[in-house]
């Protein structure tokens, strides 16, 4: 609990409230002494001239009655005393006025300053005030002493209550608003949690807009991708499960056939034609996989250097001679001549090889295939365009994805193990360049490699 982030939300908040308040009382009591100090001087002198004037206009003997009336009215002390120094008439104890302060008034000034007064067996600093006057020519000092303490210790009683009351509402509100504060980032760990255990399928809600909500939003983008690699995954699993079970089983089949004795020469030599094809297609696609692997590395290996791409273009056609060929197809080349570029040759080698196959593979016989390479100010263009049976709209972004073929029904008429054109798509991003893909169903398929012609490692 103590180290829970709510406790130390809610512990550093009512400990800012603390302080705040503690200032707060500090502050406001200094600012209110130093006022009404000022203020209760200038009421006190005034008040003092008319106690002073009705003393000089009161009859003998009642003078004293008539300053204890107006001291308790008043709430003040109040002394008089006489050019002997002597404390003739008080309402209450006035305190000790020191010799000096009270020559001083005597002679005719006003005195602002304190006192030391016994209080209830303590001594306290109080408000002094000292006035002169005269009746009948003789002079007086009169001196009034405001219980301003009083005043000071109730303000203080009010404002430390008014205090306390603030903080109690206060904390409790800070409560309330950490839970609020702390409860996403507590929906935030149970989530993380679930992630971690292999549950993808989390998804959290918030309408927050702030910095909370903004890792809300994350956290739900990251499961998504982690459930789309995870689907991903699995799908690949089983994809390669697929094409490995299914060589084998021709493999196994035909080798038990093998077995018997009533097959002739003819018919030996066909199994053990299919079951080499078949061996050489899981070699294949381990080979692929492999390289796949190789290339989805954190650091593929990749080894640029300059070359002519056409010269490399007109290889890969004359290469392949034996598979066009062997379908009559027409091979149309329009490469422009002396196109330098900075590149790992064995690497743009595979994706030329892999997608010419590709459209040698998908072109019916008698068809034809367009090659061209062209420069476009600081990149080359290459366009391998077949008259095949094309590729749908929908299909064509997934054709990148390992496995994935346009044939639903894994047709083996046509070999191929969908590796081809994922290997192509990380070749040409390794390189910084793209790969489009055009043309239209049962109209053929148009595949644009862009790429720069200087290497730039990232």
């Amino acid at each position: 609990m103590i180290k829970s982030l709510y406790f130390r939300v809610a512990l550093v908040f009512i400990g800012i409230v603390i302080v705040s308040l503690i200032a707060a009382l500090s502050v406001s009591t200094t600012i209110y002494t130093k006022q009404i100090k000022g203020s209760i001087e200038n009421e006190i002198i005034a008040y003092g001239g008319k106690v002073i004037r009705m003393l000089q206009s009161s009859p003998k003997g009642e003078a004293e009655e008539y300053m204890k009336q107006a001291a308790n009215l008043s709430n003040l002390n109040i002394g008089i005393f006489d050019t002997s120094k002597q404390l003739i008439s008080e309402n209450k104890n006035i305190g000790s006025v020191d010799a000096s302060k009270l020559q001083s008034v005597l002679n005719g000034g006003v005195y602002r300053g304190t006192i030391q007064v016994n209080e209830s067996g303590r001594e306290e600093e109080h408000l002094l005030i000292g006035l002169p006057f005269q009746i009948d020519s003789r002079s007086y000092a009169l001196f009034l002493s405001p219980r301003f303490q009083e005043m000071i210790k109730t303000f203080q009683v009010v404002t430390r209550t008014v205090l306390i009351i603030a903080l109690v509402i206060g904390s409790v509100l800070i409560l309330i608003a950490a839970r609020y504060i702390v409860r996403p980032l507590r929906v935030l760990t149970e989530g993380t949690r679930k992630v971690a255990a292999g549950n993808f399928n989390v998804t959290i809600q918030s309408k927050s807009k702030d910095e909370v909500g903004q890792l809300t939003s994350s956290f739900n983008d990251m499961t998504k991708q982690l459930n789309a690699l995870d689907q991903m995954r699995s799908e690949f699993v089983s994809n390669v499960s697929h094409e490995i079970q299914s060589p084998l089983m021709s493999i196994s089949g035909f080798t038990k056939a093998l077995k018997s004795k009533k097959l002739n020469e003819e018919q030996r030599m066909h199994y053990l034609t299919i079951i080499e094809e078949e061996s050489e297609r899981l070699s294949r696609m381990g080979q692929n996989l492999l390289r796949l692997s190789s290339l989805q590395s954190e650091h593929p290996a990749v080894v640029p250097r300059k070359f002519r791409l056409d010269e490399q273009l007109r290889s890969t056609v004359i290469a392949s001679e034996p598979q066009w060929m062997a379908k009559s197809l027409v091979i149309e080349l329009e490469l422009e001549e002396e196109v330098m570029i900075e590149a790992d040759e064995d690497l743009l080698n595979q994706v030329w090889t892999n997608l010419l196959n590709n459209a040698v593979k998908f072109t019916p016989k008698g068809g034809r295939i367009q090659l061209s390479l062209q420069r476009s100010g600081q990149w080359a263009i290459v366009r391998i365009a077949d008259s095949g049976i094309g590729i749908a709209e929908e299909e064509r972004k997934f054709i990148f994805v390992p496995f994935h073929k346009t044939d639903k029904s894994r047709d083996t008429a046509v070999k191929g193990n969908g590796l081809g054109l994922s290997i192509v798509k990380r070749i040409v991003d390794l390189h910084h360049g793209d790969i489009t893909v055009g043309g239209a169903l049962n109209e053929g398929t148009a595949m644009t490699v862009k790429l720069p012609l200087s290497f730039e490692q990232l």
